[in-house]
């Protein structure tokens, strides 16, 4: 099967040029500038004009929660990795906090082989941290899996490894990567402790940030840094959402970084002037925080001192949603317009196109070790996706692929429209239609 892609702007490394792609079955089998031969055309099984299209390599989505197992009344990982589709995600990694939990060599496999069954886009998973699985953690073949995941700070499904001890050992035994949540949770219980003694149990959502506050994030990401650095670590900084914690990360080209960061698009999009309008649908943990903080992730993104930017895809019903800030749900959908929502971003001018590729495609598949996936490169997987930049999309109900029903950009209207995501050479999505027939891969990473 030979496919090609040409006509379009195609957007990699750095570069910006029209331009053609040869697929041949999953892999690219050339990429090249200006005009490609009729007889290129005319050869391949399927031609597609990409004229006034982005052609971009695929995101690479390195936080999301499916739910499956034991929550699948919100989501799963079919219903999800549709959605995935739907918005030009053709890998993600996915997160332990199930339930069970992924804590288990047994959980992990069979995470995998329901992927492997309803998965329509590639997919890996994390094996979780908990207090008593060190010497699990330290001799599982990560050739399929791609890091552990540590809670220093507790969220949805209480994974929460608080042992000091657990602590020092994961940081100096980990053979990869550790991609961490960090609040402190002896901050959060303060402040939960003194804003519910001084107004009670009904607080409402603008509180939250002022619980789940930016010194609980700082603290914590400052404990991980400093055990990183202390037993060379390999850590990755999940979510940071405040200006100060840029300053626990080096400036310098990704490849030599030994810590990085990750920003997740709704703390690049949202703060917390729109708790007001959206409520408890922009509830995540950690927070949305100030304007500042918001503009100060943008910078950051722009100049390249934050590494990837993620959704942290966390799908619950709105029935979950309700509530006061301390009993309504944390977490939202993301996945399917996440690429969108960036997009729009730089034509705003908060950083380049070519910076949107290297954030969602390129840097997580460096960052992972993710192989031959994240670039337009000959040999590489044909993880692909068609952008119409210029087709506003409105988001309305009818529209939302994942399970949950919902989308905190309801009623948005994007500049650009996901025409089309090609997985390992295959369409899985074409304008508004999944391809139910196909099941993306497992991914594989490149290890010492």
């Amino acid at each position: 099967m030979r496919t090609i892609i040409y006509n379009g702007l195609i957007v990699n490394e750095q570069k910006e040029y029209t331009g053609y792609i040869v697929i041949k079955d999953e892999r690219i089998e050339k990429v090249a500038e200006g005009k490609p031969e009729e007889s290129l055309i005319a050869d391949a099984d399927e031609a597609i004009d990409a004229t006034g299209c982005y052609i971009l390599p695929g995101v690479i989505d390195d936080q999301v929660h499916f739910r499956e197992p034991g929550l699948t009344h919100k989501a799963d990982i079919a219903s999800e990795s549709r959605a995935a589709a739907a918005g030009g995600v053709t890998s993600y990694l996915e997160m332990p906090n199930t339930k069970p939990p992924t804590v288990t060599a047994e959980e992990l496999a069979w995470k995998q082989h329901r992927a492997a069954e309803t998965s329509v886009v590639n997919y890996a998973f994390y094996i979780g941290a908990t207090n008593d699985n060190a010497d699990l953690l330290c001799r599982l073949d990560y050739t399929h899996i791609c890091g552990i995941k540590l809670f220093m700070g507790s969220s949805t499904g209480n994974m929460l490894v608080d042992n000091r001890h657990t602590l020092e050992r994961i940081f100096a035994e980990a053979p990869v990567l550790i991609a961490a949540h960090c609040e402190q949770e002896s901050i959060i219980q303060a402040n939960r402790q003194y804003y519910t003694t001084l107004f009670g149990q009904e607080l409402p959502i603008f509180f939250h940030p002022l619980i789940r506050s930016a010194e609980a994030c700082y603290q914590s990401s400052a404990t991980a840094v400093e055990l990183a650095a202390r037993h060379n670590a390999r850590l990755h900084l999940l979510h940071l959402s405040t200006a100060r914690e840029l300053a626990l990360l080096e400036d310098k080209p990704l490849q030599e970084k030994r810590i990085t960061g990750e920003v997740c698009v709704h703390h690049l999009w949202f703060d917390d002037n729109d708790y007001a309008q959206y409520g408890n649908r922009i509830k995540w943990n950690p927070a949305i925080k100030t304007c500042g903080d918001r503009k100060a992730l943008l910078a950051a993104v722009a100049s390249h001192k934050l590494d990837v930017v993620a959704t942290d895809h966390a799908p619950h019903l709105l029935s979950e949603k309700k509530g006061s800030c301390l009993q309504a749900a944390s977490g939202g959908p993301l996945v399917q317009f996440s690429l969108q929502a960036m997009l729009e971003l730089s034509g705003r001018g908060a950083f380049p196109l070519t910076t949107v590729v290297e954030k969602m495609s390129h840097a997580p598949a460096l960052l992972f070790g993710i192989e031959h996936r994240g670039f337009l490169r000959e040999g590489y997987y044909a993880d692909i996706v068609i952008v119409a930049p210029q087709k506003r999309y409105t988001v309305t109900r009818d529209k939302i692929v994942s399970r949950c029903g919902w989308s905190p950009f309801e009623g948005h209207t994007f500049p650009s429209t996901v025409i089309r995501t090609i997985v390992n050479g295959t369409t899985v999505y074409d304008n508004g239609n999944i391809n139910e027939n196909y099941r993306g891969k497992l991914l594989s990473f490149l290890r010492d």
